[in-house]
């Protein structure tokens, strides 16, 4: 009878730690974003990103917009557009230095990918894993275009005017518009969905990255408006950079 009980109770332990063993969940691969996060929390879509080819199509720059505080910076990339852009198992860190933009108000990686990809720009903040909307590099399909001359400035007052018009491709969802000074400082920052923005009026503005309340132009003085006109996939269709004087 005893013999009988101890037989059933280790009949019992083996089928604990079979039912154990086969619903295990398995690791993600070493290296990967989704072993990175994988103890973490995280914010999905939280981190504003995009990239563009260079003139030089060959090197890609993908730009973020770093938060006050934020830390860990990093990149990660798929091998190419073969995968499930959502699968955090397809990407795996990349190794670029960040550089600054408009003196460090944006950052970006500049890389040279044999393969269009997909890229994921993630950092820390408060605690948690913040990680951007995939990135789709399109730099052999639909490199980048440089067309200042698409920009027109009223600049007759002291809240100028931009307008523009879209180059070839016909898939841009949105026109991320930045106004500077001379010395590269970022005034304002802002997103609109219309081929327009007068500084600084936030009536179409859908999105603000300007943290303070931008100065007034002077006038006489020189200043820069950049635009990049972003699809929906995160890729920079356009880049147009005009220089401007107050009259």
């Amino acid at each position: 009878m005893i013999k009988s009980s101890l037989i059933s109770s280790l009949l019992a332990v083996t089928l604990i730690l079979v039912s154990c063993s086969s619903d295990s969940v398995e690791l993600p691969p070493e290296g990967t974003l989704a072993a990175d996060i994988a103890d973490k929390e995280m914010v999905l879509g939280n981190v504003i990103a995009c990239a563009a080819s260079n003139e030089d199509p060959s090197v890609v720059s993908v730009f973020l917009y770093p938060r006050e505080g934020v830390s860990n910076i990093n990149f990660y990339e798929t091998e190419n557009l073969e995968v499930d852009e959502n699968n955090f198992s397809s990407y795996t860190k990349g190794a670029a230095e960040l550089i600054d933009v408009f003196n460090g108000y944006l950052l970006k990686y500049e890389i040279v990918p044999e393969l269009e990809k997909w890229v994921i720009v993630t950092f820390e903040e408060n605690g948690k894993v913040h990680l951007s909307n995939p990135i789709r590099l399109k730099h052999t399909t639909n490199p980048t275009e440089y067309l200042p001359q698409i920009v027109t400035v009223d600049n007759s007052s002291d809240m100028p005017v931009f307008s523009w018009e879209d180059g070839t491709f016909e898939d841009t969802v949105i026109y991320f518009q930045v106004v500077s000074n001379e010395n590269d400082n970022l005034l304002s920052g802002t997103y609109t969905v219309d081929q327009m923005f007068q500084y600084y009026n936030l009536d179409n503005v859908v999105l603000n990255i300007t943290v303070a309340e931008p100065p007034s132009l002077t006038l006489g003085n020189n200043y820069n408006f950049s635009l990049l006109a972003v699809s929906e996939d995160n890729w920079v269709n356009l880049f147009a950079e005009v220089n401007f004087t107050l009259e």
